[in-house]
């Protein structure tokens, strides 16, 4: 993801990288997309932390995800609203042509 910050109502999906180790993604929200809800703060990458290395500041969001489209038919009720603190490493920014 660039390093440019983004706005409320910004269409995402979270990067489906599979790294050992410590990680704050959840395995069930990779790859799905979702909408910025809000900007929280820079925070050191807990992932580096996690191993006493030398961790660089990202901007940690909170993504909404609509719930028929994490779980797909299996949603009790799809449109139900799923919010989950996501760092910026792991978002990627939706360009128009594929936004919902």
């Amino acid at each position: 993801m660039a390093n440019e910050p983004l706005a409320v109502g910004t269409s995402v999906r979270i990067r489906t990288l599979m790294p050992p180790g410590h990680v704050r993604a959840p395995v069930y929200l990779r790859g799905k997309t979702g909408t910025i809800e809000r900007a929280i703060a820079p925070f050191k990458n807990p992932e580096q932390l996690a191993y006493g290395l030398p961790a660089k500041e990202h901007m940690l969001y909170r993504v909404r995800f609509r719930a028929g489209d994490v779980w797909d038919k299996n949603a009790e009720n799809p449109d139900d609203m799923i919010e989950a603190e996501i760092y910026a490493h792991w978002i990627e920014k939706m360009d128009q042509s594929h936004a919902a």
